[in-house]
Formats: C-alpha cells, sequence, structure tokens
C-alpha cells in the first residue's frame, strides 16, 4: 500500500503514540480514511514514523474518557477541566513504528486534518513498508489490542467461564489446558532488548503448552473464544487470549509495569507457569552474572 497521507500531531502526544503508550489519537471529527499513513510532529517539517489507522470509534462521555486513559494516555484531570472536550472521537491506530530516520517533507500553507505527500516522500515512506514488509515485526512496532477496562479483573464482570475455570479445581478442561496442583513450567524465554523496548515478550516456543482455545489470530477479529487469568505481580490480574502469529499475549498493556516492578534487563529470563486451570502466572528470573559486554 502505498503511503500518500500524513497526519500533523503534537508532544507529548505524538511520542506517547511512538512509544507504545497511546494507540488512540483523539480528535473532534471523524474520517472515512483507514489504511497506512504517516506521522508528523508538529513544528519539526518531517515524517517520523508510520501507523495504520483501522476504525474511528463514537464520541465518548466524559466518563468513557476517563476510562479511556490507557488508550489516550490523558489525565483525568485535564478531561474535567474542559480542555479536551472538543477532543472525543478516538481514531484507532495499530502496527505503529517508528522510523530510524525521520523523512523531510514540504507542508503547504492553510489548516488541513490530512497533509498529502508529494510523490517522493510517498516514494520513501512506502519504501520502508516494502522493505519491512507490510506485516509489522513486534521486535520493531507494537500492534494496539488493548479495550477499555478489559484487562483489569477488578474493574469488569469477568467471563464467568474465563473465571470460574482459574478457581474452580476439578473445572472441566479440554486437553492441552493447565493441571491443577502445583505449579506447572509452561515454558521459559529470554529477555532482548527488543522485548524491552517494545514491552512484550515471546511464548512462542512453547505455546503448544498453553490451551487451544486461548490461542486466536493476528487481529482482534480472529480472537480466541477464551482468555487466560494473567498473574504478573501487580495489584490485579488481567485477561488476555495469545496472538498465534506473533507467538505473544495478545493485551500487553501491563507488560511495561511488570518490566519496570520486576527490573527486568536484557539477558533475564521470563518464567510462565500454570498454578491452576487457565491462570497463568509470570516472573523475571534475573541473570546471576552480567554478560562481558555489560562490563564497563
Amino acid at each position: 500500500m502505498k503511503v500518500t497521507r500524513g497526519l500533523v500531531i503534537r508532544d507529548p502526544w505524538i511520542e506517547h503514540i511512538l512509544q507504545g503508550r497511546k494507540d488512540w489519537e483523539m480528535r473532534a471529527q471523524k474520517t472515512s480514511t483507514r489504511g497506512w499513513f504517516g506521522l508528523i510532529r508538529q513544528g519539526s517539517g518531517t515524517v517520523v514514523g508510520l501507523a495504520r489507522l483501522v476504525d474511528c470509534g463514537p464520541a465518548l462521555t466524559l466518563d468513557e474518557m476517563i476510562a479511556a486513559h490507557d488508550h489516550h494516555c490523558i489525565s483525568e484531570a485535564e478531561i474535567r477541566s474542559g480542555k479536551v472536550a472538543r477532543w472525543v472521537i478516538p481514531w484507532k491506530l495499530e502496527d505503529v513504528r517508528k522510523l530510524d530516520r525521520p523523512v523531510p517533507y514540504e507542508h503547504k500553507n492553510g489548516a488541513v486534518t490530512w497533509v498529502k505527500f508529494s510523490d517522493d516522500v510517498a516514494g520513501q515512506l512506502t519504501r520502508v513498508l516494502d522493505e519491512a514488509g507490510s506485516r509489522v515485526d513486534p521486535e520493531n512496532a507494537w500492534r494496539a489490542t488493548r479495550k477499555v477496562d478489559a484487562a483489569v479483573m477488578t474493574s469488569l464482570s469477568p467471563r464467568p467461564d474465563v473465571a470460574a475455570a482459574a478457581i474452580r479445581p476439578g473445572a472441566d478442561r479440554p486437553a492441552g489446558a493447565p493441571t491443577d496442583g502445583p505449579a506447572q513450567l509452561l515454558g521459559r524465554t529470554t529477555l532482548t532488548g527488543g522485548n524491552l523496548r517494545n514491552s512484550h515478550f515471546y511464548i512462542r516456543e512453547f505455546l503448544d503448552r498453553f490451551p487451544q482455545e486461548c490461542i486466536g489470530g493476528g487481529n482482534r477479529d480472529s480472537a480466541a473464544p477464551r482468555e487466560l487469568v494473567i498473574d504478573w505481580g501487580g495489584a490485579s490480574p488481567v485477561l488476555s487470549d495469545i496472538d498465534r502469529t506473533k507467538g505473544l499475549f495478545r493485551k500487553r498493556g501491563w507488560v511495561r509495569s511488570f518490566f519496570e516492578a520486576s527490573g527486568a534487563r536484557e539477558g533475564d529470563t521470563i518464567v510462565v507457569t500454570s498454578p491452576a486451570p487457565y491462570h497463568v502466572d509470570v516472573r523475571v528470573e534475573h541473570r546471576s552474572t552480567p554478560d562481558a559486554s555489560d562490563a564497563r
């Protein structure tokens, strides 16, 4: 797909998008545009990233805006103050990637929502996608899959089949479901620098250890019919299925906090265990000695 247009976004919001903290760009009006576009940092005269616009949601109420903080990064104080009262339409982004080198473009005079790129700029940006492939690798991008409050068990009424299976000894379970009793080791994976930068970790090497009904496809429309309860040591567990195509937990809004709380570093090991059916625990096992490359 050719990247022919861009969207101007000011700081700090564009940086939140590029760092994977924000997957809703809040606007005053809807747009029918969908697909790849350039992320333009306001005042820079350059395209600094690429993203896919996949949907526009309905206008949010004040309470919905507050509940959706993890998507748009606007504080409750700002929302209640009325400063952002116009910007209540979520433009939903996926496959955000930061460019290694910003691409200069010419911004013509006049206020427009979408900036139309010259053929030269469009060609440069399109080549970036062509070289990497339209399916963005998670090492270089994050994929937005969060839903408002869906990750925090204490803030919703859990799906009965998931919650009951997680706490009821002897619950019916298909082949491959984690067993009761002492925690069962599902697998271990070593953290890379890309994992830490993009707030994810892979479970693809032991994907077959998880219940098949908790493993879905590559987008939200093909999500698995059942979710796992993931205890990462925070105040509340989270619910998520698994993206088979990437070998990752689909909902990853919690991973950054998990890394920070555990002091995770490159070379550490993520240990995934199952203490109960459809319930997994994740923890960091720190490497005992640093690599020689870490010496100063």
